[in-house]
């Protein structure tokens, strides 16, 4: 009963974090400016935090999702080599 307990808080520790194995990731790319705050999937452009749920606005340019591949763009974000440039271009 216990043993069933950890292993069901372990992964609802995981799901919760948004770490996703490279199985689960097929088929989904990085889309860079839909995450809403606190609901971003890792690491930001800025480099500022590397940790998922960590965006402070809603839309960040900086911050990404995963999506299903070929959907970020109808979702209104941009895919990395993007959002790179945009970042880089802003910073001067």
């Amino acid at each position: 009963m216990n043993k069933q307990l950890v292993v069901g808080a372990a992964l609802a520790a995981v799901m919760a974090t948004g770490v996703m194995s490279p199985a689960h990731a097929a088929g989904k790319e990085k889309c860079y400016g839909v995450a809403e705050a606190g609901q971003n999937d890792c690491s930001n452009l800025a480099g500022t935090h590397s940790c998922a749920g960590q965006s402070s606005v809603d839309n960040d340019p900086g911050e990404w999702k995963l999506v299903a591949k070929g959907t970020c763009t109808d979702l209104g974000g941009m895919l990395k080599a993007e959002a790179k440039a945009k970042y880089e271009a802003a910073q001067g």
